[in-house]
């Protein structure tokens, strides 16, 4: 009887588990996305990414954004959840506080340009650098 109550809770609690989404991309970002890598090898994720590196962002898709550190490198983050708006009009807006660095699970608001009304939010998920070999 034990095991069986065991399999139930066992079988409830990974049905919350949540796997993440396939990422579905228009042909368009598709082929964006590849020309950002073409040429690049993935390196080691990282947890953070300074504030200056971060100036020179491409949205991708609902939840990947890019950051290009000129030619030669590129880190691209793949949020945790969809950005609403995203790509579509809004900004996304984050907050530091007390160091010039954005990391990994800190949150990204979309504030739409015109109404200015919060059109989603989204959580940072690693950044992946992308390198050019040596």
């Amino acid at each position: 009887m034990r095991g069986i109550a065991l399999l139930v809770s066992l079988g409830a609690l990974a049905s919350c588990t949540t796997a993440p989404e396939p990422v579905t991309r228009s042909p368009d970002r598709q082929m964006d996305y590849e020309k950002l890598i073409a040429g690049k090898v993935a390196g080691p994720p990282v947890k953070c990414l300074r504030s200056p590196d971060m100036n020179d962002m491409v949205t991708i898709d609902e939840s990947t954004v890019a950051y290009r550190l000129g030619r030669n490198r590129v880190y691209i983050n793949h949020m945790q959840g969809q950005c609403g708006g995203l790509g579509r009009g809004s900004i996304m807006v984050t907050r530091s506080f007390g160091n010039a660095e954005t990391c990994q699970g800190d949150i990204a608001q979309m504030v739409d340009q015109i109404s200015h009304m919060t059109t989603g939010s989204c959580v940072f998920g690693d950044f992946i650098p992308y390198a050019r070999p040596r």
